[in-house]
Order: structure tokens, then sequence, then C-alpha cells
């Protein structure tokens, strides 16, 4: 069966979502990596975090401290990878970190993890650090950064 580009619309996750984001989490995640429902009702409750959600089964959670946005997590069901949710999650969370006044936005990205590698590259993405043994099974992660510029949110 031929995948099709994800449709309907993206939504601000508010802890009416939690579930739905946690069972998205479970699917994208291996299981010591995941966050529960609460989890997601704690971080959608600190102050500048943010999040949206897509029913179809995608999910961002990111922050914004000063002058800087993390993006917290970022997964996508994998029946419904490679369809452009993920890219489209990623400038949702660029565009409102912008508006709160990021200009900088990073992460970390598994060395393992060569799609989602790919994915931040072509965001504007680039290599800032490492950070040992950052994952429960002790793979490494990559620090990823990108410059933040109003109206640039898709590169």
């Amino acid at each position: 069966m031929a995948r099709t580009r994800f449709s309907g619309s993206i939504e601000v996750a508010t802890a009416v979502h939690a579930d739905a984001m946690a069972e998205i989490h479970r699917a994208a995640f291996p299981s010591a990596d995941t966050w529960s429902r609460d989890v997601m009702i704690l971080q959608l409750d600190l102050p500048a975090t943010f999040g949206f959600v897509h029913p179809g089964g995608g999910m961002i959670l990111a922050r914004v401290a000063a002058e800087e946005s993390e993006i917290l997590t970022l997964a996508v069901c994998p029946i419904q990878r490679r369809r452009g949710l993920a890219s489209a999650l990623l400038r949702a969370a660029k565009e409102r970190a912008i508006t709160l006044g990021a200009v900088s936005m990073f992460l970390e990205v598994a060395v393992t993890n060569h799609a989602a590698r790919g994915l931040y590259k072509a965001h504007g993405f680039a290599e800032a650090g490492l950070r040992r043994n950052y994952y429960a099974d002790g793979t490494n992660a990559l620090i990823l950064r990108s410059t933040l510029r109003a109206g640039t949110a898709g590169s």
C-alpha cells in the first residue's frame, strides 16, 4: 500500500491530548525512552513549554527560555513516517518558538537515528556537541542547533 502525505490539521497540544501523545510516544520509541501521560501533562504545564499534536500519529513538545528554544521530544508513529508529518510538526514548533522570542533552537538526537538526523539537517540543524551515554541503552546523543529567523521556519 502506497503512503500518502498526511492529512488533517496539527493542533496545539493541551492536557486533553496527553493520552494520545503518550500513545504516539510509546509507538515511536523503545520502552525505556517513552514518556507517560503524566509526563506529557507535567511538561505542558511548565511555563514556556508548548506542543503540537496530529491525531493521525505525531506529536512534538518544546520550550523556550530567554532567546533559546529546545525540542524536548518529537515522535511519529512508525506507520505515519516519511509522509511529511515530522517536518510539519517541526515547522510549527519553530514558528511558535520565534513568536515567543527564540533566536535559536537545539535538540538531542541519537547518533544512531539516521532518519531523524536527516530530517533535522534538512531543517537547518547542525552538530553543536555530543552527550555521551545520553539514552537509557547507553547510546550517545548529538546536540544539534539551528538559528531561527522569522519567516524561515520551513528551512
